[in-house]
Order: structure tokens, then sequence, then C-alpha cells
């Protein structure tokens, strides 16, 4: 091995180590955590594999230490999106705990599906099954096990799906093309059809998101003032997940639905802090800034915390960043050290 390559690889390990410590840091503040956490996901996600993939999600992984119901949700979504089977482990043991708190434990078997190993199955249907586990733990499960059912198909092989604008690995796929599109009221009618499996129904929303990206698509507004009905749901894991991607869209008509979400104090903390970080994503909208500093002193903390951070976020939408994310030069770690 070359003396360059030598030290690259030297630097790409303190690159980890020094977010790391920013992560796991309960004194750093909350947003420059989550900058760093983002930071470490890049890493991790990077295809094909490199020697800083592991440490990346063992970094992560690390913040499950943490206090922070937000950013330990946010932990579990971002090994999810890795694709690497050293993820599962420590994902699993977050599930299974009955001690973490739910929205974590949402997350983590949300993120087990979304990496698709079928080696997961038994555990998820385990949980989907259990009577004694709460609603939105056994939802979750259920749409998991489905998702992983459908990637590990034939039916996957055979269908044709719109390209999507979104890098993410979703908990379902979108709806598959056909020959004759269904409508969007069509779709509107089986995201809100809720005699219907979640992961169909999860389908028409990804469905319904794609078509409201770009932004200027002609579909666009129709498509979001479809999913804006998906917020009057029942289930509080779907209404979670139709604030989820708004956040994704960025898309100004969905601004009065998600400030009717985040301003409402009976809809559960689950929703409105995926509301108010679906905000901080549009937070080059005019009013967008001063909608959520009315939430700082929220009486929930998740909510507190989450307005902290789409607070950040719009910072960064306005400054024109390029990354949200702390990004630190591999030769000079300390550009990520505490301020």
């Amino acid at each position: 091995m070359s003396t360059s390559a030598t030290n690259n690889m030297a630097g790409g390990d303190q690159t980890v180590i020094t977010l790391r410590k920013v992560l796991t840091s309960e004194t750093e503040p909350l947003a420059r955590r989550f900058r760093a956490l983002f930071s470490l996901k890049h890493l991790a996600c990077l295809q094909p594999p490199t020697e800083q993939t592991l440490p990346s999600i063992e970094a992560i992984a690390a913040g499950f230490a943490s206090d922070s119901e937000l950013l330990k949700h946010e932990l579990a979504y971002c090994l999810g999106q890795t694709r690497n089977t050293d993820s599962v482990p420590f994902l699993q043991k977050v599930v299974k705990d009955p001690e973490e708190d739910a929205m974590c434990r949402h997350e983590a078997a949300e993120a087990l599906g979304a990496l698709g190993f079928e080696d997961s199955l038994e555990l998820l249907k385990k949980m989907r099954d259990d009577e004694n586990e709460l609603d939105i733990i056994r939802e979750t499960c259920d749409i998991a096990v489905d998702r992983i059912i459908w990637e590990n198909s034939e039916e996957k092989k055979a269908e044709e799906l719109k390209p999507s604008d979104f890098g993410s690995i979703d908990p379902a796929p979108p709806l598959p093309m056909a020959a004759s599109q269904p409508s969007i009221s069509d779709m509107e009618n089986t995201l809100l059809d809720t005699k219907l499996p979640l992961f169909q129904r999860y389908r028409a929303m990804f469905a319904l998101r794609d078509l409201a990206s770009p932004p200027d698509l002609p579909t666009a507004v129709s498509a979001v003032n479809a999913l804006a009905k998906g917020l009057k749901d029942p289930s509080a894991l779907f209404r979670h997940e139709i604030a989820f991607v708004f956040g994704q869209l960025c898309h100004p008509a969905s601004i009065p639905s998600l400030t009717d979400c985040l301003s409402d104090q009976s809809e559960a903390c689950m929703v409105r802090h995926e509301a108010a970080e679906a905000l901080g994503s549009l937070g080059d909208e005019e009013g967008v800034d001063a909608t959520l500093r009315k939430f700082l002193n929220d009486p929930e903390k998740v909510v507190r915390d989450s307005v902290i951070v789409a607070l950040d976020m719009a910072e960064f939408e306005k400054n024109g960043e390029m990354q949200y994310a702390l990004v630190p030069d591999a030769t000079a770690p300390a550009a990520v050290s505490a301020a």
C-alpha cells in the first residue's frame, strides 16, 4: 500500500472518529449532532462500501445511548438507508427493547423493512402478531414484512416503477406503472381506503409523491392536495408518513396542512415532529420561520427538538448551502470539532 493510500485511510478513520464524537456528545447542540449524523450516513451509504462503511455504521449505532428520542429515531432511519447487513443487528436490538422509545422502535422496524433482508422476517412477524405491542409498532412491522416479501419476490422483478426524484429507500415502493395509469383521484381513493392493507396504501402514497415532483409538474398541486387528506387518517403512523413525504417534496402547497398539523396540540408527537421537520425543509418560503419559532417552547420535548432542527434546516435552505451535513476535510478533522 502506498504512503498516500495509508494517509487517506488514516484521515478517513479520523473523520469518522471526529463525527462520532460530535454525534454522541450530549453537550453538542442538537442541530450540530444531526449534521454529523447525516455526514456519517453519507459515508455509511457509499456504494460500493469503503473502509469507512462499518465504522460509520457503528458510529451511528453508538448514538442510541442518547436520551434524545428525536435523534435516536433519526439514527434508525439512517441505518435503514445503508443497504448493509451490518446495520441489521443494531436495528433488531432496538426493535426488541420494550424500554426503548416507541418512536425509535417504530423507525427501527421500518428500517429493517427498508433494508429488505429476509432474516428479519421472523422477528417482524412475531411483533406484528403480538397483541400486547403498541399499535404503531404492529402497524410498522406489518408494512415492513410486506416490503421485505416484495423486495425478494418475482412480482418486484416484473414491475416497472416510475423513476423517482428521491434517493431514499421508502417503506413501500410506489404503485407500478401500467399501460393506463390510474388517475390522481383513483390513487387518492386507494390512499384513504382504511380497509386496504397499509402496504398497498403506502404504495399509493409514494406514487402520489412522485406525481408531485418536480413542483412545477402539472399534477403536483393535485397530488399534494390528495396527500394532505391523509393527515386526517385514524392511524398516527400513516399521518406521520404523509408529513415525512411532504418534507421530501418541499412543495409550498403543503404548508397550510403542515402548519395545522404542527399547531394541533392533540395530535400525536410523532406526527407533529415530522410536520415541524417538513416545514424546516420549506424554510426559504415566507412565514415558515415565524411559524416554527412559535413552537420553540412546546410542552413536548420531541416537538421542541424537532423545531430546533427544523430552524437549522430552514437557515440552511435560506443560505443555499450544498449539503445539510458536517463534511470534514480528511486532512483537517478538527473542522467538525466543538465550536
